[in-house]
C-alpha cells in the first residue's frame, strides 16, 4: 500500500503547501501551516467506506423521523453516570482530560472491570506496560479477568484490532501517544492527534463501539492538541482536583447526549476512586462557632445544587495598590462588586486588601454567588459573624438590585434538607409555599440584605 502524501494546510484560510513555511503565502498569517494528509479522488483511503455518496443522500422530513430515547449503559459508578448523562452511549466518543496522576486511568480501569462482566471491553495502553496495569488492578482489588489489554501506539494496528474483535467499549490511554504511519510528525503533534482521533471516531460510529479517549492537559488546564479534537468527540470531561487532596471532581464541558456542567465528586482511596454521597459536605468548613467573613451559598452544578462556603478576609492595606485576590471565583467580578458595595451601600474598600476563597477548591462561574460574596466581605470588614445556619444567594446588578437566579426552589430545598434555617434570597426566588424549617427573607436591593446583617 502506497504511503499517503502529506501536505501542509493553513488553519486560517485552508490553503495547501507542499512544504512547511513560517508564513502562509495565501493569507500571510504566521505559524498556521500544519501537517495533514492529501486526499486524492483516484487514491482515497476511505473511498470504499463512502461508496454512493456521489449520487447524493435521500431527503426525509424531520417530522417523519421517530424520536426515541438513547439507550444507556451504566458504568457501575453513579457519579460518573451523572456526568455522562445517564451512562455510556453505543457509538459515542468520550474525551476525558486531566493532570497527570489525578486518577483518569484508575477510574477507567474500574469502569472497564465492571463493564467487562457483561460486555467485551478492551484497554489500549500507550503509556504503561501490561505489568503496570495488572499491578494497579491487583492493588485496587479489581476483578480484571474479563478485560482485554492491548499495549500498542500504532493507529493502524489499533484500528485492525477493533475491526477484528468489535468490542462494546474501548479505552485509548492516551490519544497523545498514538501515531499514524501516514504522517511523518511525532506522536502528540497537532496533525497526529487530529488524524488519530478522527479515525478512532469514524470506526466508533461505523461499528457502534463506545470509545473513551484519555487526553493530556496543558499548563493552562486545557486539553493538549488541536481545538478540533473537542469538536470531533461527543462528550468532553475534565478531571479537576489537587493532587495533595483526596477529592476529585469530574466536570462535563460538552455532552451531545446529556446536560453540560454536570459535576461528579469522588474521593481517592487505597481501593481507587469512591463516590461521595454528600458533596456539599466537602465545601463547608466545620467551625466550632460563628466566624466573621464566612457565608454559605448554594450554587448549581448542572442539575445538582451544592452548598459552598465563601470566605472573605478584609484587612488594611499597607501598599499604594490594595490587593484583590480570588480563589475559585472570577477576579474581575470581585472588582465590580466592590464598586457596587461602595456606591450603593456606602461601604468603601479602596484602602483594604480583599481576599476571597471558595472552600474545597471548587470553581464557581455563575453570578448567583454575588450576594454571598458581598455579605462575607462586609462581615469580615465589620468583624461581625453571620448566622452559621444562614444561606445566601442572588445576583447583584450594577444598580444595586438583587436579581433572581435559576433553580431557586431547588437551592432552598437542598439547604433545608441539610439543616439550614434561614435564607436571604432575591424576591423573585421567594417560594410561594413555605418550606418547612426554613425562614426565607426576600430582598430586592443590596441595602436590604445588608440591613438584615445589621439586625442579626
Amino acid at each position: 500500500m502506497a504511503k499517503a502524501k502529506t501536505i501542509y494546510s493553513c488553519t486560517e484560510c485552508g490553503a495547501s503547501e507542499p512544504k512547511w513555511q513560517g508564513q502562509c503565502p495565501s493569507c500571510m498569517a504566521w505559524n498556521t501551516l500544519v501537517e495533514s494528509i492529501e486526499e486524492t479522488p483516484t487514491n482515497n483511503r476511505y473511498a470504499n467506506k463512502f461508496e454512493g455518496l456521489a449520487q447524493g443522500g435521500a431527503l426525509q422530513k424531520l417530522s417523519s423521523i421517530k424520536a426515541a430515547d438513547i439507550a444507556r449503559q451504566p458504568t457501575g459508578i453513579s457519579e460518573f453516570d451523572r456526568v455522562l448523562g445517564g451512562g455510556l452511549v453505543e457509538g459515542g466518543v468520550v474525551l476525558i482530560g486531566g493532570d497527570p496522576g489525578i486518577g483518569k486511568s484508575t477510574l477507567l480501569l474500574q469502569v472497564l472491570c465492571h463493564l467487562g462482566k457483561s460486555a467485551q471491553a478492551i484497554y489500549v495502553s500507550g503509556e504503561e506496560s501490561p505489568q503496570q496495569i495488572a499491578m494497579r488492578a491487583k492493588r485496587l482489588g479489581l476483578d480484571a479477568s474479563e478485560v482485554e489489554l492491548l499495549a500498542e501506539i500504532n493507529l493502524e494496528k489499533i484500528l485492525a484490532t477493533l475491526q477484528t474483535h468489535k468490542p462494546n467499549i474501548a479505552v485509548i490511554d492516551s490519544i497523545q501517544t498514538v501515531y499514524s504511519e501516514a504522517l511523518q510528525s511525532a506522536p502528540g503533534s497537532v496533525a497526529q492527534v487530529r488524524e488519530c482521533s478522527a479515525q478512532l471516531t469514524r470506526i466508533a460510529k461505523q461499528l457502534g463501539i463506545t470509545v473513551i479517549l484519555v487526553g493530556h492537559v496543558t499548563k493552562d488546564g486545557t486539553l493538549a492538541g488541536p481545538r478540533v479534537l473537542e469538536h470531533i468527540v461527543d462528550t468532553v470531561l475534565y478531571f479537576e482536583g489537587d493532587q495533595n487532596s483526596s477529592f476529585r471532581l469530574i466536570r462535563a464541558f460538552k455532552n451531545r447526549f446529556g446536560a453540560v456542567n454536570e459535576l461528579g465528586v469522588f474521593a481517592m482511596t487505597e481501593k481507587g476512586l469512591r463516590e461521595v454521597a454528600n458533596p456539599s459536605a466537602l465545601f463547608l468548613s466545620h467551625h466550632d462557632g460563628q466566624v466573621a467573613g464566612s457565608c454559605i451559598t448554594v450554587t448549581m452544578e448542572g442539575t445538582r445544587p451544592l452548598l459552598i462556603e465563601i470566605q472573605a478576609l478584609v484587612d488594611e492595606s499597607h501598599s499604594p495598590s490594595p490587593k484583590r485576590l480570588c480563589v475559585g471565583l472570577e477576579q474581575n467580578r470581585l472588582a465590580m462588586l466592590l464598586a457596587v458595595l461602595h456606591r450603593h451601600a456606602g461601604i468603601p474598600c479602596f484602602d483594604q486588601d480583599v481576599f476571597i476563597n471558595a472552600v474545597g477548591g471548587v470553581k464557581i462561574a455563575e453570578p448567583a454567588v454575588d450576594l454571598a460574596v458581598l455579605l462575607s466581605i462586609v462581615s469580615s470588614l465589620k468583624n461581625k459573624p453571620l448566622d452559621n445556619k444562614l444561606i445566601v444567594f442572588g445576583e447583584v446588578g450594577l444598580a444595586g438590585e438583587v436579581r433572581p437566579v435559576q433553580g431557586g426552589q431547588m437551592r432552598l430545598k437542598e439547604a433545608a434538607k441539610l439543616g439550614f434555617t434561614k435564607a436571604i434570597v432575591p424576591k423573585s426566588n421567594a417560594p410561594k409555599t413555605k418550606i418547612a424549617g426554613l425562614e426565607v427573607i426576600a430582598v430586592e436591593r443590596l441595602e436590604q440584605a445588608l440591613n438584615q446583617l445589621r439586625n442579626s
